[in-house]
């Protein structure tokens, strides 16, 4: 079969003279009411998400991404406001942003309480086609071991309510709160996945399977594997490579379940909340844990080990040369959390809230003076010199 994918990414809506975080997007909403279902709300009334088609080839997930982006940012650029896709922005005020209206998310916050009211952050979730349930469950099995390098590459929340919090995710750190979060565990099918999830229901701890809140979950509703442990992304370039990357993952997870008929998972997971927390804290600027060796190794090492063992799942789908151009220039350009660092040097945060704003329209220069987010700069970042040897992503 055919593995397509598809990208849901969560945006924060910020007021443009501040910078801050603002309950704002039912506004925006509004204004995108004529694109259907494309946009939608979330716990956060200032947050809005982003769903894409569903897409064979990275170019046209691309294409997509970039199209929703441009509808986003004009929608919000209306209301004197601007939109930010990363983990979390570095201004921000939990008791300045209510929670959303729905009754499922007055129940939550009722429920939750001060983690409901600080879910102040913003991932980008990715699926992708799978078999059929049983596969899925299967699947998780083989690719969470290589899950904490997607979210080092993804990395882009740092600053935490104004302050550095010395993490490249600080967004990790506040979604593992939850009381599903994180790695999932070891079932031998769908029928035991399924168990489990309705006893965590009927235990009251959580409401509904939809708050199975894994780092890689099979959908409760479509016929995908969901990947959910990466930061939202400035660069939209990024986003497509996490996209290409998981694919490759379950591509790869499939043929191995096919040839040997298990998953070939130890039952040993207990390492893999250990190397999410190295990734969330160092991104790409230290070591991961290795899923190979589980020793400590510099991340452009276990990185590029991650697309040696990916390679012939990229080549199969033709995306080999441009996710490793993508990958050698992430390695290369650092983080979007190392950018933001480097660009709020000396505290002006605000600087950081319109380079994020930037980032996530397509304005990609590196800017002479403060910007501000009403600046659209170039638009469209030009291709870089690897990018155009290559006839993926232009």
């Amino acid at each position: 079969m055919t593995v397509r994918i598809g990208v849901e990414e969560e945006f924060h809506v910020i007021d443009i003279e501040s910078g801050e975080l603002v309950p704002r997007a039912a506004a925006v909403l509004r204004r995108l009411a004529r694109h259907g279902d494309a946009f939608a709300t979330e716990l956060s009334q200032s947050a809005v998400e982003s769903n894409s088609g569903v897409h064979s080839t990275l170019d046209g997930l691309l294409a997509d991404l970039r199209t929703s982006r441009g509808q986003l940012d004009r929608a919000a650029a209306g209301l004197g406001l601007a939109v930010a896709a990363a983990g979390t922005v570095p201004l921000a005020r939990p008791e300045a942003v209510p929670t959303g209206l729905t009754p499922r998310y007055r129940h939550m916050t009722a429920e939750y309480r001060r983690l409901a009211d600080e879910q102040l952050i913003c991932g980008v979730h990715v699926h992708a086609d799978i078999p059929d349930r049983d596969t899925a469950v299967r699947a998780m099995c083989v690719v969470a071991p290589w899950l904490p390098p997607l979210l080092a590459l993804s990395a882009s929340s740092p600053y935490w309510l104004g302050a550095d919090t010395g993490y490249a995710s600080w967004r990790t750190m506040v979604w593992q709160r939850w009381p599903t979060a994180g790695p999932p565990g070891c079932f031998t099918g769908a029928d035991d996945y399924d168990r489990a999830v309705d006893g965590l229901v009927a235990s009251g701890v959580i409401s509904d399977p939809g708050m199975i809140y894994y780092d890689v979950r099979p959908s409760a509703h479509l016929p995908t594997l969901e990947l959910r442990i990466a930061d939202a992304c400035p660069r939209v370039e990024t986003a497509v490579l996490v996209a290409a990357l998981f694919r490759a993952l379950v591509v790869d997870a499939c043929s191995r379940i096919e040839r040997h008929g298990d998953s070939g998972c130890d039952g040993h997971h207990e390492w893999l909340r250990a190397a999410t927390w190295r990734a969330a804290r160092s991104g790409l600027e230290g070591d991961l844990v290795d899923p190979e060796t589980r020793l400590a190794a510099p991340a452009p090492t276990v990185v590029r080990g991650l697309l040696r063992r990916l390679r012939p799942a990229l080549e199969q789908y033709g995306d080999w040369d441009t996710v490793r151009s993508l990958t050698e220039e992430t390695l290369a350009r650092g983080t979007a959390a190392r950018r933001l660092r480097e660009l709020t040097y000396g505290g002006d945060l605000l600087a950081g809230v319109d380079h994020l704003a930037a980032e996530t329209r397509g304005a990609y220069r590196r800017p002479s003076g403060r910007p501000t987010p009403r600046d659209t700069g170039t638009g469209a970042a030009p291709a870089l010199p690897e990018e155009r040897k290559t006839a993926g992503i232009p």
